[in-house]
C-alpha cells in the first residue's frame, strides 16, 4: 500500500495564479521521502492540500488509500502535520499543549499522559513540560510541534522545514529520533527542507517540485549518481596560487591555505589526495562545501530555469 497516493492534482488561485501543474506522486508505506524544491515552487500548497488545510482545483489525493474526499476523517486521522511556522498557544504551558490536541483526537486522558510523557521525553522536553511556550527556544518549540503532531500515533508524519533556524547539534539530535521513529516505529515521514544535506542523510526517496510540476524523483542513490561533481574545502600547506588544475581536479583558491576543489563523477578522494601530494601539496582537514544532491537539485533547476526563458 501507498501512505501517499496523487494523481492530477492542480491548484490555481484566481484565474493566473498556477501553483500545482497536475502533479503524480507516490510515497511507498514505511518510506522516509523528501518532496524538494525552491521558494514558491508547490512544496506548501501540496502539503496543505493532503492536511486539509487547502482545496484543490483538481486531481484526487489518497493517504492509506483513504480518499481526501470521499473519508476525509479517516485520511486526517492517519496523518502528523508540522507545519514550518509556529502555530500553538505561547502562553500555555508544553503539557496542556499537547494533551489538548489528544482529547480533540478522542485518546482517554491516561492514555494521552502515558504518550505524552513518552514523546516529550524522547524529544528533551519533559523537564519543561511545565514552562509556557513562549519561553522555550526555537530548537524546543519545534520539537514541541512535532510531538503535538505525534500524540495520535498517526501513520504518516509530514513535516515542513522541521530544523530550520535550529543549531547543528539539535538538529543532530532530531535526525536520529525521525530516523528511529521511521525505522523502528514503521512511520511513513515525508520531508521538506532547504538543507539538502539533510534529505540525503535521511531520506530514500525524492521528489524535486519547481514552478508547480515535478521535474525529477527517484531514490536518492540513484538520483546522487548521476550528480557529474562533488565540491570540497581543504586547509593545505604548499599550495601555490597560479595553480588552478591538478589532472581531472579543479582547484580555486580561497583565503590564506584554504582551497575548493571539484571532484568529477568517477573519480575519489583518494585520486586527489595522490595527485595534490605528487604537486608538494599536504591537507591538514577537508569539509564538503556542496554536497552531491545540493548540486543535482542546483543543476536541474537552474536547467528548468533556462529552458522557460
Amino acid at each position: 500500500m501507498n501512505a501517499l497516493s496523487i494523481s492530477g492534482l492542480s491548484k490555481t488561485y484566481g484565474d493566473s495564479v498556477h501553483a500545482l501543474k497536475g502533479i503524480d506522486l507516490n510515497v511507498p508505506e514505511g518510506d522516509f521521502f523528501a518532496l524538494l524544491g525552491p521558494n514558491g515552487a508547490g512544496k506548501s500548497t501540496a502539503i496543505g492540500i493532503i492536511s486539509a488545510l487547502v482545496n484543490k482545483t483538481h486531481g484526487s489525493v489518497k493517504v492509506f488509500d483513504h480518499d481526501i474526499d470521499e473519508a476525509p476523517e479517516a485520511a486526517k486521522a492517519s496523518i502528523g502535520l508540522v507545519p514550518q511556522e509556529f502555530n500553538f498557544n505561547v502562553f500555555e504551558a508544553v503539557l496542556p499543549t499537547i494533551l489538548n490536541v489528544a482529547g480533540y483526537n478522542g485518546i482517554e486522558r491516561a492514555e494521552a499522559l502515558k504518550r505524552a510523557e513518552y514523546y516529550l521525553k524522547k524529544l528533551d522536553l519533559w523537564e519543561k513540560r511545565k514552562s509556557p511556550s513562549r519561553e522555550l527556544s526555537g530548537g524546543m518549540k519545534r520539537r514541541l510541534m512535532i510531538a503535538r503532531a505525534l500524540i495520535h500515533e498517526p501513520k504518516l508524519l509530514i513535516l515542513d522545514e522541521p530544523t530550520a533556524g535550529v543549531d547543528l547539534e539539535i538538529r543532530r539530535s532530531m535526525w536520529s529520533f525521525l530516523k528511529e521513529l521511521n525505522e523502528q516505529h514503521g512511520t511513513t515521514i515525508i520531508l521538506t527542507t532547504h538543507y539538502l544535506e539533510e534529505a540525503e542523510a535521511l531520506c530514500r526517496n525524492v521528489a524535486i517540485i519547481d514552478g508547480g510540476e515535478i521535474i525529477e524523483q527517484g531514490a536518492v542513490a540513484q538520483l546522487l549518481s548521476r550528480s557529474m561533481l562533488e565540491t570540497f574545502v581543504l586547509d593545505t600547506e604548499g599550495y601555490t596560487k597560479p595553480l588552478t588544475q591538478i589532472g581531472p581536479f579543479t582547484l580555486r583558491e580561497r583565503d590564506g591555505n584554504s582551497i575548493e576543489v571539484d571532484v568529477p563523477k568517477g573519480h575519489t578522494i583518494n585520486e586527489l589526495f595522490s595527485e595534490l601530494t605528487e604537486k608538494g601539496i599536504y591537507v591538514s582537514s577537508l569539509r564538503n562545501k556542496t554536497n552531491r544532491l545540493e548540486e543535482f537539485f542546483l543543476r536541474l533547476v537552474q536547467r528548468k530555469t533556462g529552458e522557460s526563458a
